[in-house]
């Protein structure tokens, strides 16, 4: 009985830890307050999300830069043909799945979501819930910029070998990570309770949440679909049962969904990788190095999100826009960081950026993606093993470096991932 009772309290705090709990708690508490608060309490919750969100334009090009580099640096210091093919794959794989989403979001969303649209400056009534002041935080430079200085840099450190910028960054790399953590991560939740307080009060909360259900229900079972697709392909070019395969990866899926990190996952992965017939060799290389740059699942539910957004708001996105938006977002996702929500977080400079995504847009991918985040991870994380087994098919079960090499390459990926955790 004591045993007992010792444990309830423990299983709640455990699950009051949990992001995705603070975030629904967030959501919930914010539909309610909607009903009652008064507009003056409402305004400070709406000043505070104005301040959060203008303090993201700032640090999100910051993050991007930070990551980035030494991602490129420390793949380049394992550079050769196995490497690029991992990567090509990867990103390849990730692009697919945002073109799947485009095209079922294309095909389904006129129907699904209706043709009634949410624009904002017509719903919300004059004078509603405006701040009372606001910052202004200019960022040190654009996403573009970021990115771009980043790869430049990244490349360069591997052409130099600058082992005393290579610290630097990865010092600075480190800094951002602590920041992410103890700060933006554990303001999320007060940033969703402002966006849907102020949905609320403002009269379009209703139409927000019932067509975003069910986009998160498309979400889940395009995420589902995605990875069986995955294993069809690979089994096709492996000639390999792929119900099979993907049946000895559940172990990885049902991990992932549990923890809702790839980095987390990667000795369960790395088990059922090897268990399908990946030689030790590359599943030890393929494995940590997809955990980190395979967002395949990540990217499904960015794109639906986003595009259920553009049609929900009747913004003017092109499809070649979007597909540019895809083919940058692609590469941005190296720089996702390895916690609950970090592939949006590290969207959120391209949705603002190419897509002209608002404060309140933003508040609404964060949250519709963290509520099914473990769903994308899972995608991710059995998807690095088809990789895995596609890798394995075209070298042979070996990668063909020499002994150096494969121990530069190795670390490079065990570095990155770690990075991460």
């Amino acid at each position: 009985m004591v045993a007992a009772s010792y444990s309830h309290p423990m299983t709640f705090k455990k699950l009051s830890g949990m992001l995705l709990f603070r975030i629904v708690a967030a959501i919930v508490l914010g539909i309610l307050c909607s009903l009652f608060f008064p507009d003056w309490l409402g305004r400070v919750f709406v000043t505070f999300n104005g301040l959060f969100s203008n303090f993201l334009g700032l640090f999100i090009p910051v993050l991007i830069f930070s990551l980035i580099t030494p991602a490129i640096a420390n793949i380049g210091r394992g550079a050769g043909k196995w490497l690029g093919l991992t990567a090509g794959i990867a990103y390849a794989s990730t692009i697919i799945s945002g073109l799947i989403a485009f095209g079922v979001a294309s095909a389904s969303y006129n129907w699904l979501l209706g043709d009634k649209s949410l624009d904002t400056l017509d719903d919300i009534d004059e004078g509603a819930l405006t701040t009372y002041f606001d910052i202004e935080m200019p960022a040190p430079f654009e996403v573009m910029t970021a990115l771009i200085l980043a790869f430049c840099i990244g490349l360069a450190m591997t052409a130099v070998r600058s082992e005393v910028l290579r610290a630097g960054v990865n010092e600075l790399e480190g800094i951002v990570m602590k920041v992410i953590k103890v700060f933006v991560i554990p303001l999320l939740p007060l940033f969703v309770f402002g966006t849907f307080l102020g949905m609320g009060m403002n009269g379009t909360l209703l139409d927000v949440i019932g067509a975003f259900i069910k986009v998160l229900v498309l979400a889940v079972v395009m995420t589902i679909l995605l990875v069986i697709a995955q294993y069809l392909v690979t089994g096709a070019i492996t000639k390999t049962n792929p119900f099979k395969a993907l049946w000895t990866m559940m172990p990885a899926y049902a991990t992932a969904l549990g923890t809702s990190s790839s980095a987390a996952t990667i000795p369960v992965t790395l088990e059922a990788t090897k268990k399908n017939g990946v030689s030790p060799n590359v599943a030890g290389f393929t494995v940590p190095l997809c955990a980190t740059i395979h967002l395949a699942g990540s990217m499904m539910k960015i794109s639906l999100f986003a595009l259920a957004v553009i049609h929900m708001f009747d913004m003017d996105v092109s499809a070649g826009k979007f597909i540019g938006f895809l083919l940058l977002l692609g590469i941005m996702m190296i720089a996702a960081p390895g916690v609950p929500g970090g592939a949006i977080m590290a969207a959120v400079g391209a949705l603002g950026d190419q897509l002209g995504f608002d404060q309140e847009q933003i508040a609404i991918m964060i949250a519709a993606y963290i509520a099914i985040d473990s769903f994308g991870t899972a995608a991710n994380v059995t998807g690095d093993g088809a990789i895995a087994l596609i890798v394995n098919k075209i070298s042979g079960g070996q990668l063909g470096m020499d002994s150096r090499e494969a121990e530069i390459t190795e670390a490079a990926a065990e570095s990155i991932t770690d990075s991460r955790n």
